[in-house]
C-alpha cells in the first residue's frame, strides 16, 4: 500500500456524509463550543478580578478553565468550519498538532484535577494547615507541574504516533485527529506509541486512584460535621469535582483501550465527545451556577458595571 506519511492531507471524516446531519452538526457543536467558551472565560475573569477568589481553590479553577478552553478548541472549530464548508480535509502538520496540543491539555487537566481533589482533601481533612500546605508557592509548583506532565506526554505521544509510516486512505474515522485512528492507519505495528499509551493509562489509573482515595477521607469527614448546611457546602463542591473527573477518566479509558472495529460506528464519535467536549461544556456550569462564591463575584461585578455605567 501507499506510503502516505509525507503527503499533505488528511480526511476527517466526522459524523456523516449527508448535508442536513452536517449543518445540524455544525450548529449544535458551534452552540456547545460557545457556550464552553463564554463560561470558562467568565470563570478566568471573576477569578482574576475577584480578590475574594484569590485562593488556592480558585487559583486552580483558573487553570482548569483555560485548560478547557484549549481542550474543547483542538477539536470542535475544526470540525465546525469542515461540516459548514463540507470539506473535510485537514493538513499533515494540523493534524499532528491537534494530537500534541490535546494530549498536552488533557494530560494537564487530569494531574490538574488531581492536585484540585489533593486540595480539597487538605481544606477538609486538614483545615489548620490548609494555609502552611497550601501557600501560593506550593500551588504554583504543582500546577507548573502539571504543565510540565502534559508536555512531556504530548511530545512522547505525538513524536511515537508519526514515527510510523502511515498507509493506504488517509481516512480518519473521527471529527478530530484521535490517536487510536491513526495508529490503524500505520503500515506496521506502533510498538513504541502502544509502550507511551500504556503508560500514560496508568498514570491515569494512578492519579484516579489517589482522586477516589481524596474522596473517600473527604466524605468520611464530612458525615461526621455536625451542621448540615456544612454538610451540604461540603458534598456540592466535591461531588461535581468527582463526576467530571469520571466521566472524564473513563471515556478516555474506553476509547484507548477497546480495540478499534473494522467499520467505524456512531458510538466512537459519541464516546470521544465525552473526553473532549462534555468536560469543558460541564466545568462552567458545575462551578459558577453552584457555587455561591462565584455567585457572589458575579454580583459584583455586575453592580459594578452598573455603576460605572451611571
Amino acid at each position: 500500500m501507499d506510503n502516505f506519511t509525507s503527503r499533505s492531507t488528511f480526511f476527517l471524516m466526522g459524523f456523516s456524509d449527508i448535508r442536513e446531519i452536517q449543518i445540524f452538526h455544525a450548529v449544535l457543536f458551534l452552540l456547545i463550543y460557545l457556550e464552553a467558551l463564554l463560561g470558562n472565560l467568565l470563570i478566568i475573569m471573576l477569578t482574576t478580578k475577584d480578590h475574594c477568589l484569590h485562593t488556592p481553590m480558585y487559583f486552580f479553577l483558573k487553570n482548569l478553565s483555560f485548560l478547557d478552553v484549549g481542550l474543547i478548541s483542538i477539536p470542535v472549530p475544526k470540525s465546525v468550519i469542515n461540516s459548514l464548508t463540507d470539506d473535510n480535509t485537514i493538513s499533515f502538520l494540523g493534524c499532528v498538532s491537534q494530537v500534541f496540543f490535546f494530549f498536552l491539555l488533557a494530560t494537564t487537566e487530569v494531574a490538574l484535577l488531581t492536585v484540585m481533589s489533593y486540595d480539597r482533601y487538605i481544606a477538609i481533612c486538614h483545615p489548620l494547615r490548609y494555609d502552611i500546605i497550601m501557600s501560593h508557592g506550593a500551588c504554583v509548583r504543582m500546577a507548573a507541574s502539571s504543565w510540565l506532565s502534559g508536555s512531556l506526554n504530548a511530545i512522547l505521544h505525538t513524536a511515537f504516533t508519526f514515527s510510523t509510516p502511515m498507509c493506504g486512505s488517509p481516512e480518519v474515522h473521527q471529527f478530530f485527529c484521535d490517536v487510536p485512528q491513526l495508529l490503524s492507519l500505520a503500515c506496521s505495528f506502533n510498538t513504541g506509541e502502544l509502550v507511551v499509551i500504556g503508560l500514560s493509562l496508568v498514570l491515569d489509573f494512578g492519579c484516579f486512584v489517589f482522586i477516589d482515595i481524596s474522596y473517600i477521607h473527604i466524605f468520611s469527614t464530612v458525615l461526621r460535621i455536625p451542621s448540615r448546611e456544612g454538610r451540604s457546602k461540603a458534598f456540592s463542591t466535591c461531588l461535581p469535582h468527582l463526576i467530571v473527573v469520571t466521566l472524564f477518566l473513563s471515556s478516555g479509558y474506553f476509547a484507548y483501550l477497546r480495540p478499534l472495529p473494522k467499520s467505524p460506528s456512531l458510538w466512537d464519535l459519541l464516546i470521544s465527545v465525552f473526553y473532549t467536549v462534555v468536560p469543558p461544556t460541564m466545568n462552567p456550569l458545575i462551578y459558577s451556577l453552584r457555587n455561591k462564591d462565584m455567585k457572589m463575584a458575579l454580583r459584583k461585578l455586575k453592580i459594578t458595571g452598573n455603576f460605572q455605567s451611571n
